[in-house]
């Protein structure tokens, strides 16, 4: 196995930002007029599923998405003091980087949303590749996303690894042919995690050293 790429999902694997997404999702229902009981623990196990795919679960539906993927993205940073970077993630991110293996984002937070978290972080630069929700392009766990980004950077799926925190995460770099590392840290049990069968499953992101290595 020799992996040159290491791409990883954002929420729950990178940044713990699961008060920020409930709080800014809640707030921006409501400038809708949508006012819906959503459990928070349900809500949070959720996490890295595409809004749509969530409502549907809660038994609703947004007339309006993109109207309200707006007004979410305009409130989300008035939230962001409740999202942190989890301990490890910039260490292990520099490590990879003096190995010469190329980092990788992928999520399913809107492209420029992306881009701002990871800037609000300190983090963009350290990223050779960032593919956020796009037009066009299938979300998690179709493979077309994480196939488009390792193609911009350069890089084969066989010298790929994909890490995140949820089946998505996994099921996305299966089916693009990637090797991957789920993380049980974040917004998943162990339990779930092990029903996708991912090649790795790690309690700390610094364990990706030895995996590399």
């Amino acid at each position: 196995m020799q992996i040159n790429f290491v791409v990883f999902d954002l929420d729950g694997t990178l940044i713990s930002s699961h008060e920020t997404i409930y709080k800014a999702t809640l707030h921006a229902l409501r400038e809708i007029n949508i006012v819906r009981e959503i459990e928070r623990d349900k809500f949070m196990n959720m996490i890295g599923m595409h809004f749509e795919d969530i409502f549907r679960e809660f038994g609703f539906n947004v007339p309006n998405f993109e109207h309200f993927i707006k007004i979410y993205k305009s409130i989300y940073f008035d939230y962001i003091d409740t999202s942190r970077i989890y301990p490890g993630v910039e260490e292990i991110i520099n490590k990879l980087k003096m190995k010469s293996i190329k980092i990788g984002l992928l999520t399913t937070k809107a492209q420029d949303q992306a881009d701002l978290i990871l800037k609000h972080f300190k983090l963009h630069h350290q990223f050779n590749g960032v593919m956020g929700r796009r037009p066009g392009i299938a979300h998690k766990p179709s493979p077309e996303p994480l196939l488009k980004l390792s193609s911009e950077v350069g890089i084969k799926m066989d010298n790929t690894l994909m890490v995140g925190d949820s089946e998505l995460d996994v099921e996305c770099g299966k089916n693009a042919g990637a090797f991957t590392c789920a993380v049980s840290y974040g917004y998943r049990n162990k339990k779930e995690l092990k029903k996708s069968s991912p090649d790795f499953l790690i309690d700390n992101i610094s364990d990706l050293e030895f995996i590399i290595s």
